[in-house]
């Protein structure tokens, strides 16, 4: 497909923009327009479509067609001067007369195609065979009844001579004729007899084009009666067809007598065919009511009824149905399920259940607790993240929650459907990592499997692949990593042909990659891949105000896992747990309320100080030296100071690189979005220029 860039975003470019989409014949990889507010602009950020102010850095052999939509000469001339040799320029009027072309074009395709569909749907839906031929004698319309009855596929009959098809057709006939012949029997080459009207078709002036003909089988009526007077075969049939079923089926008379049972029966309950046939409906019944008799009072089917059966008091589950004639009671049927195999296939299930379970992920966005600012900022990109394709890595220390985010990541995209794989990069060997990842084909090393290993890339194609601790990849591995980013293809470690993938990649570190690039430890270029959308997940000595939440949350888990009952944790212990800095952060507060809980007495319901190890804690000492001394007095919170430095940082930094966003984000170490949402927060984008 074809790639545009419309230059011009105000109601000409959009109006382009929406044919261009509802026509899908083109590919608009961008919109450019200098006023950040044309209404162009934010249409194609609703699409996902590529914006900017400038179309100089989009001129490439990649762009195919300009379509120029300012109405300014002097950005015409501008495009046709830049443009590379193979990319067409259109003005913006020319454009928009094509692409309304092109729409109707759609439109009246779209017309043709639901009236033929309709027409074909009436002519497919009638038991009668339906053939017409022009006046060549070719077949132009075969209908599925038509099919059935002529045993041949409609498309491999069209524009066929319909003698090479029915050599015994009249239908040439008709065309000499002119005269339309009704309810004409035939006999066709198979065997099948037909009653058939045959029409020629003749338009309002006179000129013949063609003739119709309808036809009815009877073959299958004549087959009917025969079946209808041979009752006593379809009797030994169904007998057949009963004894043949794995199910035990039981059937009695309107009076509750037993009158069939098959094999499977006899099997499961240990009664043979002379202590049932003839005998009450509750002689088979060693615990329980005989559901039969319940069915033949009630005139209503049972189903999934528990109960023991047989002198081996056998447990089955019994679904039993009335059997109802004209109206009129004959009896019941009844259907017996062995429990020891429903039993077993839920065994098999759970088993199944277990293994789906590791390739899912378990947690949203509402497991996630954010109430403080930093966490919600989180949050928020987390979620901007999922609904885009791009990378993810995520930042922060360990025990802050980042598999969590990766879990809530992909159940928020639309790969949530799809796997989700997660590699601890640290836990597998450097030798065995990288054949982990990307499979092996067979003879790769001594051990291969016969037949080679998918990776775990191919494992989760189309899905998510987690990669934890990804500052711990070894070289050879990081350029391997490097190539499925940049090629969206791998090859097996043994294999030289590259197997396409459609993976998503959320990768997560605590250590600092920066620090990894300049001790030529991680690859720069992979880092760049990488860090296309980072997240930083603050500590939680930086949230202590979730901690409330976070043991209300954690409570419930361990109550759970523990088999224990405890409501909450005292006044008290929150503010002993609020003065401690955490350096394991959640993954130490859960240790810690779990030590707690272990050692708690059962009558005991909540967790108290002294249930709490101690927290060796230097802003805790702190505090306790300066309890005594007069506290400071502030006209602002923390937060408005914090904000107010970060400010004025901006502010400078912004001045020092002349307005220059990208620059400004770099050397600040903020990815672009996070300074454009803090330029927005803060009220300060006016001063972006000064």
């Amino acid at each position: 497909m074809q790639t545009v860039m419309i230059v011009g975003a105000g109601k000409g470019g959009t109006a382009i923009l929406k044919i261009l989409k509802e026509t899908a014949v083109l590919d608009v990889k961008v919109v450019v327009d200098h006023n950040p507010n044309a209404p162009g602009l934010k249409l194609a950020k609703q699409e996902g479509i590529l914006t900017s102010s400038d179309w100089r850095p989009f001129l490439s052999d990649e762009v195919d067609i300009i379509i120029e939509v300012t109405g300014d000469e002097e950005v015409f001339k501008e495009l046709r001067d830049a443009r590379s040799k193979n990319t067409v320029l259109i003005p913006g009027s020319v454009a928009f007369l094509i692409s309304k072309l092109m729409l109707e074009k759609e439109e009246l395709i779209s017309t043709l195609r639901n009236e033929t569909y309709k027409h074909d749907l009436i002519f497919n839906s009638t038991d009668d065979g339906m053939i017409v031929i022009n006046v060549k004698g070719e077949i132009v319309f075969f209908n599925r009844s038509a099919e059935k009855i002529v045993g041949v596929q409609g498309k491999e009959v069209i524009g066929k001579q319909i003698t090479d098809i029915i050599p015994n057709s009249e239908l040439p006939r008709i065309l000499e004729t002119r005269r339309m012949e009704t309810n004409q029997e035939q006999v066709l080459f198979n065997g099948f007899k037909i009653i058939t009207t045959r029409i020629p078709l003749i338009d309002e002036n006179g000129r013949l084009f063609g003739a119709f003909a309808v036809f009815k089988d009877i073959t299958g009526v004549l087959n009917l009666a025969e079946e209808v007077t041979n009752l006593k075969e379809i009797q030994t049939m169904l007998q057949a067809i009963i004894q043949s079923s794995d199910d035990a089926i039981s059937v009695v008379d309107d009076v509750g007598r037993g009158i069939m049972i098959n094999r499977a029966y006899s099997r499961i309950t240990g009664l043979k065919e002379e202590e049932v046939i003839g005998q009450p409906a509750t002689a088979d019944i060693s615990e329980g009511e005989s559901m039969h008799m319940r069915v033949l009072q009630t005139r209503r089917p049972v189903r999934g009824v528990a109960m023991r059966v047989g002198p081996n008091k056998k447990e089955v589950v019994v679904n039993v149905a009335p059997i109802i004639v004209d109206g009129k009671l004959k009896g019941s049927v009844g259907v017996i399920h062995d429990m020891s195999e429903i039993q077993s296939l839920n065994r098999e299930l759970t088993r199944a259940r277990q293994i789906i379970r590791t390739l899912e992920a378990k947690y949203s966005f509402e497991d996630i607790i954010g109430i403080s600012e930093e966490m919600k900022l989180a949050i928020e990109q987390a979620k901007l993240g999922a609904k885009t394709p791009a990378t993810v890595l995520l930042r922060g220390e360990s025990g802050t929650g980042k598999e969590l985010f990766a879990h809530a990541i992909h159940n928020a995209s639309d790969r949530k459907f799809n796997k989700f794989i997660r590699v601890n990069c640290a836990a597998i060997s450097e030798s065995l990592l990288e054949s982990e990842l990307f499979g092996y084909e067979e003879g790769a090393f001594s051990g291969a499997k016969r037949g080679g290993k998918r990776g775990l890339f191919e494992e989760a194609n189309n899905g998510s692949i987690f990669l934890d601790e990804i500052g711990e990849l070894p070289a050879g591995t990081q350029a391997k990593l490097l190539r499925v980013l940049q090629e969206q293809e791998i090859i097996r470690v043994g294999g030289t042909k590259p197997l396409p993938i459609n993976v998503r990649v959320i990768a997560a570190t605590n250590v600092n990659l920066e620090k990894g690039i300049a001790a030529k430890t991680f690859r720069e270029d992979l880092y760049y891949r990488l860090n296309r959308m980072p997240i930083h997940i603050p500590p939680l000595r930086a949230r202590l105000k979730e901690i409330p939440a976070l043991c209300e949350r954690l409570l419930h888990k361990i109550n759970r896992d523990y088999g224990r009952n405890v409501e909450g944790v005292t006044e008290a212990a929150l503010n002993q747990l609020m003065m401690y800095e955490w350096p394991g952060n959640v993954r130490e507060l859960e240790n810690i309320l779990g030590r707690a809980i272990i050692f708690m007495k059962y009558n005991e319901s909540m967790v108290d100080i002294h249930h709490l190890p101690e927290l060796k804690n230097d802003k805790l000492a702190r505090k306790n030296e300066k309890q005594d001394q007069q506290p400071v007095e502030m006209n602002q919170s923390l937060t408005e100071m914090v904000e107010q430095f970060e400010s004025k940082l901006i502010s400078q930094t912004l001045s020092r690189f002349n307005g220059n966003k990208t620059l400004t984000a770099k050397a600040l170490g903020l990815s672009l979005r996070n300074l454009y949402y803090k330029l927005e927060k803060l009220d300060i984008a006016n001063n972006s220029m000064q």
